[in-house]
């Protein structure tokens, strides 16, 4: 199959690059150093799963790609004003396109751009970062991938989604195809924006306020919010979703960081907009109250486009 990878960073980059290796034409769209390394080098991967260096096609401009079979999407959200008209030149008929974004926004917002029929939803497990211009490091050995259609989903995995599952599973990487995907972009979600909320909040990993009962107990509150937003809008998550939470976090490495998190700490934007923002705005629509998210949402929105002036360093 013919892909592009749109935004060719620490998730997107990581999984083209499989795919290249199991011998699908791969272009990796991305900007800057990064660019400049992927063209003279190859994009690297280093990996407990293995190593690799891609050396699939490079681009900018997405118009020098041509249509493709599937553009995966993986920007950050905030990002997708700028990202979204880039889909455009790539896709025609039978073209696809595969969002691998945080939050439950992303499906929507490109439906607007490329249109319903193209858009699968997807949410990617997986612990990488980009090192340096070129190269991308995983720690740990998840690369998990469930996606499938979002709008108006029928009741089996349709045959587009079948293709594009086979072809990843092709390339060693872990995927699980779902006829309905909006379930298990809301399961993640009532993890996520949570998790990014408190540790983002705190500015620590998880361990340093996980010891605390009280943290507890209010992070799985906030879990319930999101839960109580995505019966609201008719998502039939699982009935133990929160015991499942309880059961991860048990097992979660006391050093774990969020993407939010580490963005910070890194003085880079963050998605607060498409996490706690999203719950918060969701909530109102639906008539559901989210009164921790409505807390985070306040504390991390002057920081969404990095340091905010007159702030202390968030380290």
């Amino acid at each position: 199959m013919r892909f592009a990878i749109l935004g060719s960073g620490a998730v997107g980059g990581y999984y083209g690059a499989r795919l290249w290796q199991a011998g699908h034409d791969v272009t990796f769209i991305a900007r800057g150093r990064h660019l400049e390394a992927i063209r003279a080098r190859g994009l690297e991967i280093r990996s407990p799963l293995g190593d690799v260096i891609a050396r699939g096609a490079a681009e900018e401009d997405p118009a020098r790609v041509g249509r493709v079979d599937c553009v995966i999407l993986a920007t950050k959200a905030y990002d997708n004003a700028a990202a979204l008209p880039k889909v455009a030149p790539m896709i025609g008929p039978g073209s696809t396109v595969l969002t691998l974004q945080n939050g439950v926004d992303s499906v929507d917002e490109c439906a607007a751009a490329a249109g319903r029929s193209a858009v699968l939803g997807g949410s990617a497990y997986i612990a990488t970062a980009v090192e340096a211009p070129g190269l991308i490091v995983q720690t740990g050995t998840h690369q998990r991938i469930v996606f499938g259609e979002v709008f108006d989903p029928p009741p089996a995995v349709t045959p587009r989604v079948a293709a594009i599952r086979d072809a990843l599973a092709a390339a060693a990487i872990e995927v699980e195809a779902v006829a309905d995907a909006r379930v298990p972009l809301w399961e993640k979600f009532i993890y996520l924006a949570p998790f990014a909320g408190f540790t983002g909040g705190a500015r620590l990993a998880i361990g340093a306020i996980w010891r605390f009962e009280h943290v507890r107990e209010m992070f799985y509150r906030a879990c319930r919010e999101v839960e109580q937003v995505a019966r609201a809008e008719g998502i039939a998550v699982s009935p133990d979703r929160i015991a499942a939470i309880e059961r991860y976090m048990a097992e979660l490495p006391p050093s774990t960081r969020s993407s939010l998190l580490i963005d910070l700490q890194q003085g880079k934007r963050i998605e607060v907009e498409a996490l706690q923002g999203s719950v918060v705005r969701r909530g109102r629509r639906a008539g559901v109250p989210t009164p921790i998210h409505e807390t985070l949402y306040a504390l991390l929105k002057a920081w969404e486009h990095g340091p905010a002036d007159g702030a202390v360093s968030p380290m």
